[in-house]
């Protein structure tokens, strides 16, 4: 099992990565502070004092804005694989009293920010629901059925990869190792150096063989997809995540 390229896209936008904003007609990219609620739709929170808040003022009589919000993954360590380039796009309306309230909570159950709490004041809350999606890997972009993305899920296990990696690079190596190679079906210690786990997800981990930079990959799949992080330790204990671990902000 591996994830789907709706659940990669959902987990690209989710909103723990850096996101640029694009509008049709108009200069930019922009940087903009994103995430997406439970139904995927995308949430902007934007300076008042800005460009991209000027640019996402509909014209006069206009209609909403046409925005396309651009995810490039950042591979959690050196020699991971990325899981590519998300772009989903939508027509941007600005929230407003208990819509906006509502979309503030959910924003802050990705991002909490305090600059939540002025929305209506210094900031404004945008969100667009997806009408196109598209997911680049290796050179190849894929479309993907709007649908297919709202049901999809974000990978709860995504937001605590990178410590996850260092744990596993530092806290009971020899264990860990010992664990790919019995997985691998590896019987001798091999000449370019152990196996490494290089990305985590909800169904498995991905696992280099050979020197640092080698591009020799293998998936090891989890019997079942993970709910979280912490079920990592019910299939070995060195893959626990220690308690004092929370995912970066």
């Amino acid at each position: 099992m591996r994830p789907s390229p709706a659940e990669i896209v959902r987990t690209l936008v989710a909103g723990r990565l850096p996101g640029l904003v694009h509008l049709a007609r108009r200069p930019g990219p922009h940087h903009a502070r994103h995430v997406t609620d439970p139904d995927g739709r995308v949430l902007l929170l934007v300076p008042v004092a800005s460009h991209l808040g000027a640019a996402l003022q509909p014209a006069a009589g206009g209609d909403d804005v046409a925005v396309v919000l651009d995810v490039l993954d950042l591979p959690p360590a050196a020699g991971a694989p990325g899981l590519g380039r998300a772009w989903v796009s939508g027509w941007a309306a600005e929230l407003h009293d208990d819509e906006a309230r509502r979309a503030a909570v959910d924003f802050a159950a990705v991002e909490p920010t305090g600059d939540l709490l002025d929305v209506g004041a210094r900031f404004r809350l945008f969100r667009f629901e997806v009408a196109e999606v598209r997911w680049e890997r290796a050179g190849v972009v894929h479309r993907i059925d709007p649908a297919e993305y709202a049901e999809a899920e974000p990978d709860p296990v995504h937001p605590f990869e990178a410590l996850l990696l260092a744990d596993f690079a530092q806290r009971e190596p020899a264990a860990v190792t010992d664990y790919l190679r019995r997985q691998l079906g590896l019987t001798e210690e091999a000449p370019d150096g152990p196996p490494r786990v290089v990305r985590v997800d909800r169904y498995g981990l991905v696992v280099a063989l050979g020197r640092p930079g080698a591009r020799r990959r293998v998936r090891l799949a989890f019997p079942c997809p993970l709910a979280g992080p912490d079920e990592l330790g019910r299939l070995f204990p060195p893959l626990r995540r220690p308690a004092d671990v929370h995912p970066p902000r």
